[in-house]
């Protein structure tokens, strides 16, 4: 049963939080909230100590940075290079001692976890939300081994990660001394950017300067580095004994390409021509930081926009020309103008007619063509293209288009409120669309500004409704987990990423320091990275987790011929990870019942904004909702966007 039961029956499916957002200002009670050691009150031990943060935490926040110069070893060497190219967080597990420290004692914030893999996807999730490059690091061998998945999904979602890992030494190659004498960059090959295991020690800022210039330059993805110990514990008196030892200006340039003037006024004509033309806005708008020109682009051409991609918010949701929450209206779009789409879906994965006509803006001239076949090609910067064409377009009107855009999202809406009543009238368990409906409710239709909480959106059966319902109006303020690469339970790991950008305020997320941050995540989600709460713990980081927990793998009712669902994917009924979260000095709510959700969601969200701590509210569902027998049942495509499942 749900904790408060007394307090949360009194409280309807849609509670008036009046009282609620009156308290809910930032910061409120911070100081009351806490106990003698720094931990919610209602995560100490009745018999016993509670759990504590080591004062190591106080006190490193209060000592001062080492100096960084001559002379150095060739970790410090490479971590300022990190520090003047300005890497914005690290985040690591044991091993790789030497670059983690290095890097560590430049200011950068550092981030320890539990799991290499979960650290991992948490860089991936903050450059996702801050379109800034974030570390990582791993130990040779085992440690490096469990990165290798993360590494996949940051390179299928473009997210410009330096992945750094240990190798044993140069001097011990095929000897098999020890369990982590590997070479690693065969492993990652078709998974980055660019790679190199480092052997010459006066080339490591030269190197340094390659990592940089592929992380800043045209389409982004992971660059893995690893470095022997040759190379970290090398020394170097002074800087003549360094290879390429020049300030970045000089290794890599920030100038954009710009595009072809006539390619510009063929775009225009046929953008100009159309009758129902729609922009798909994805990662490069973001990275380039883009959304100003696009919406200057959309509003003075009148083109609908729908978004798609790891990141969402480029166009405002609330916005009379969004379509992102306009399915029934893209297969009508006649041009289709793709902007910063970096991974191009196949034939078919598009939402879009057959007939539909294409235009692509990206920076690599490789890519235009691939998966789709394109009508007109412009190899560019966003920005540069987005400006270019707005000069180029006329002011025009598309009333009759506008309008069926319109129609097609008050026709979305209708479906996500009867999929909501539905889900209401199943009272001994908590529906799918119950969560996305009240979540949505909780964080914009209350007096909370609904641009502020950024919101971490996985799961796999669990997005296919939340993401109908949730919205972004800011640049940043949606992650999506689920991205072309379909990893298994990153979600967690992604909340530290995502909770540290917003708690340093870095890129767009500035300006919503301290804000809690929403994470969704399923019940076998949360297995794989769920002792990360000790991470978010630890660290301050204020998140609130919704485990969707139906007691199964999403794929249990997809059997062919077996009308039960094999038992193999099956999970115990009513698992408590709200008490895991509490064991790992987080907060915890369950919740049975469809009334009991939004009070949970009240109490957690009080605590990760007055305690800085992570809250879980475990949401117990049941298998048999992703039956079509229990209508609505499992749905189709993940997002009401353009893009299929993986996309």
């Amino acid at each position: 049963m749900s904790k408060n039961r007394k307090k949360s029956s009194e409280t309807k499916a849609h509670p008036s939080r009046r009282a609620f957002v009156k308290s809910a200002m930032l910061g409120a009670g911070a100081t009351a909230a806490l106990g003698t050691t720094g931990v919610g009150v209602g995560a100490q031990e009745t018999n016993g100590e509670g759990i504590t943060i080591p004062p190591e935490f106080a006190a490193a926040k209060k000592a001062s940075l080492p100096a960084v110069d001559f002379p150095m070893i060739g970790a410090q060497v490479f971590a300022r290079a990190c520090h003047e190219e300005g890497v914005k967080a690290l985040f690591c597990c044991p091993g790789n001692y030497d670059i983690v420290h290095a890097i560590a004692d430049t200011g950068i914030p550092t981030f320890g976890g539990r799991h290499e893999g979960s650290m991992c996807h948490a860089a991936d999730a903050f450059c996702r939300a801050t379109g800034e490059v974030a570390a990582t690091s791993g130990t040779e061998g085992p440690g490096f081994t469990n990165m290798i998945c993360a590494i996949a999904t940051a390179n299928a979602a473009r997210s410009p990660i330096l992945v750094l890992a240990s190798n044993k030494t140069v001097f011990a190659e095929d000897s098999e001394q020890g369990i982590q004498d590997s070479y690693q960059q065969p492993t990652t090959e078709g998974l980055r950017k660019y790679g190199k295991r480092m052997i010459t020690p006066e080339r490591v800022w030269e190197y340094a300067g390659y990592a940089f210039r592929q992380l800043k330059s045209g389409v982004p993805k992971p660059v893995h580095l690893d470095f022997p110990a040759e190379i970290a514990r090398a020394r170097f008196d002074d800087a003549s004994e360094l290879e390429y030892f020049f300030e970045n200006s000089k290794y890599r340039t920030e100038t954009k390409p710009h595009p072809d003037p006539m390619a510009i006024e063929a775009a225009a004509q046929m953008l100009a021509s159309a009758e129902r033309p729609m922009i798909v806005s994805s990662n490069g708008v973001f990275y380039s930081r883009a959304w100003g020109a696009l919406r200057e682009l959309a509003e003075k051409a009148q083109i609908p926009v729908v978004e798609s991609g790891a990141t969402k918010g480029q166009f405002p949701a609330d916005h009379e020309l969004s379509a992102c929450a306009a399915p029934g209206a893209l297969r009508s779009a006649d041009v289709v103008l793709l902007v910063g789409q970096y991974c191009m879906p196949t034939l078919g994965e598009f939402a879009f007619g057959p007939d539909t006509r294409y235009i692509r803006i990206d920076p690599s001239a490789e890519d235009i063509g691939r998966n789709l076949p394109i009508d007109l090609g412009i190899v560019s910067c966003e920005k540069a293209a987005l400006e270019a064409l707005t000069a180029a377009m006329p002011r025009q009107r598309r009333t009759e288009w506008v309008g069926e855009v319109a129609a097609a999202r008050k026709a979305f809406e209708t479906e996500n409120e009867q999929y909501y009543q539905t889900g209401l009238g199943y009272t001994d368990a908590v529906h799918p669309a119950v969560i996305g409906k009240e979540l949505a409710d909780f964080l914009y239709a209350g007096d909370l500004p609904r641009d502020r909480t950024t919101i971490m959106q996985g799961g796999y059966g669990i997005a296919r409704y939340t993401r109908r319902y949730l919205r972004a109006y800011r640049p940043g303020q949606i992650i999506n987990g689920a991205y072309q690469y379909g990893a298994i339970g990153p979600d967690v790991g992604y909340a530290v990423g995502v909770a540290a950008a917003v708690r340093d305020g870095v890129g767009p997320q500035a300006g919503y320091e301290g804000h809690p941050v929403v994470a969704i995540t399923g019940d076998a989600g949360f297995g794989f990275t769920g002792m990360e709460v000790e991470t978010l713990s630890k660290h301050r980081l204020p998140v609130v987790i919704i485990v969707y927990n139906n007691n199964a793998w999403g794929t249990w009712s997809g059997q062919v011929n077996n009308e039960i669902g094999l038992p193999v994917h099956l999970f115990q009924e009513n698992v408590r990870y709200d008490k895991m979260a509490e064991a790992l000095g987080g907060y915890g709510e369950y919740v049975t019942t469809p009334g009991d959700f939004t009070p949970a969601l009240e109490r957690a969200y009080n605590v990760a904004r007055d305690e800085s701590r992570p809250a879980v509210i475990n949401v117990q569902a049941r298998k048999e909702f992703w039956l079509r027998s229990q209508p609505p049942g499992f749905l189709g495509k993940v997002e009401p966007g353009v893009m299929s499942y993986y996309h």
